[in-house]
């Protein structure tokens, strides 16, 4: 078999380069222990008192770090499915065809865009850092859920990194120059995302039964749980990280609230910001029935607190 790029492909992998060379070399710079991230993205380092400033910054570059891989490891299943949903507009509506294959090229520029700020945060961190989901694992998983759930996922993805941005990131005059404006970049890009999602998880809900709705909604609970899993192992992985490169030793108790810390960050970064989203809630209960929603809602209560 020939696994060669074709023209198409050569020309998208050019476009997902360029993309990189673009946006982000002009504004490559050295990590160091000056800089900062977005503050919201670690909000809850306000809980950690026996941290010192250096200490507390250092917790908000690996967050930084982790919310970047988390982004190549999301936008993984994104193109994907986008490029799968877009088949039902093959030969009828070319203005929506011709939007989810941009959104898809989007999401592969995407992907570039992440390795290259992996790459250029490890040369100015210790080494040691480890991501540990694996992008083709999740994906698959992901994938194997019904279509109706995964859009789901993905449309609360796109709508807690626009309240993210919008919400810590633009109006932080501390933040790091080079993170504001990749995920200026980013976002960009995700608002238009979120409104093709939100049409095609609206159309891809008219074809369901009640009964197929129903198991759709067992299948985001089910995605939920995995993210949370993954969150659960990646907030251990960096507190652990931490603990590595940090200058001192805590005490056990302190150790606990770091792991805690760690974990209610990330679990409120990756779900909570999101399934709070007036938006999401509106879309979603337009979708469901109260009893549905209890289910969600029950699902969720571990997460919340």
């Amino acid at each position: 078999m020939d696994f060669s790029l074709n023209d198409e492909q050569r020309a998208i992998q050019e476009t997902a380069r360029e993309f990189a060379r673009r946006e982000v070399d002009p504004i490559v710079e050295e990590i160091d222990e000056s800089q900062k991230f977005p503050r919201e993205v670690m909000r809850k380092a306000g809980e950690l008192g026996f941290l010192g400033a250096k200490e507390k910054r250092l917790v908000s570059q690996i967050q930084g770090r982790t919310y970047a891989n988390m982004f190549g490891l999301v936008e993984r299943f994104i193109g994907p499915k986008v490029s799968e949903v877009s088949r039902d507009h093959w030969l009828g509506d070319q203005t929506a065809f011709e939007a989810l294959v941009r959104f898809t090229d989007e999401e592969l520029k995407h992907q570039e865009l992440f390795r290259r700020v992996e790459r250029m945060t490890a040369e100015g961190m210790a080494p040691g850092y480890t991501f540990l989901p694996q992008p083709n694992d999740v994906a698959t998983a992901v994938l194997g859920k019904s279509t109706w759930a995964v859009l789901a996922l993905i449309c609360h993805i796109e709508l807690f990194v626009l309240a993210h941005y919008r919400q810590s990131i633009e109006p932080d005059g501390e933040l790091s120059e080079l993170w504001k404006d990749i995920f200026m970049f980013h976002a960009k890009e995700e608002s238009q995302h979120a409104i093709l999602d939100e049409l095609e998880w609206q159309r891809e809900d008219a074809k369901l039964s009640p009964a197929q709705r129903d198991q759709a909604v067992s299948d985001l609970i089910d995605l939920v749980a995995a993210v949370d899993g993954i969150l659960q192992m990646q907030a251990g992985a960096d507190t652990n990280y931490f603990l590595q490169v940090c200058e001192r030793v805590f005490g056990k108790a302190e150790v606990e609230k770091l792991r805690e810390t760690m974990l209610k960050a990330y679990r409120w970064q990756y779900i909570v910001s999101g399934v709070q989203d007036e938006r999401f809630q509106k879309i979603l209960g337009g979708m469901i029935t109260d009893a549905q929603m209890k289910r969600i809602g029950a699902a969720l209560g571990p997460i919340l607190g």
